[in-house]
């Protein structure tokens, strides 16, 4: 699978980003096709990081755009330790568990 990127986020853990799940997420939600940096960010240095509501090896990413009042939420799934981005959506809701 070929990967776009691979970072560590905040807590030293590898993450990265296929083309495929890249492709899932711009078609999915287009308004993100311009957000890959912002993805990144979203990683390394979030506002909040919650456990999913529903699968115990994903975490919930929140970055908060303070002067638009809303997050760009980047969803993670955990696999042997390493995890990769499953969706990543702008919304205005912060889910905490």
């Amino acid at each position: 699978m070929e990967s776009i990127f691979e970072i560590s986020d905040k807590t030293g853990r590898k993450i990265q980003l296929s083309k495929d799940r890249w492709n899932h997420i711009t078609v999915k939600h287009p308004n993100m096709t311009n957000m890959l940096e912002d993805i990144k960010k979203a990683l390394e240095k979030p506002t909040f990081i919650v456990p999913h509501k529903y699968t115990k090896d994903m975490r919930n990413y929140y970055f908060y755009y303070k002067l638009e009042k809303h997050y760009l939420l980047v969803s993670v799934k955990y696999l042997n330790g390493s995890g990769f981005v499953a969706t990543a959506f702008i919304t205005r809701k912060f889910i905490r568990r």
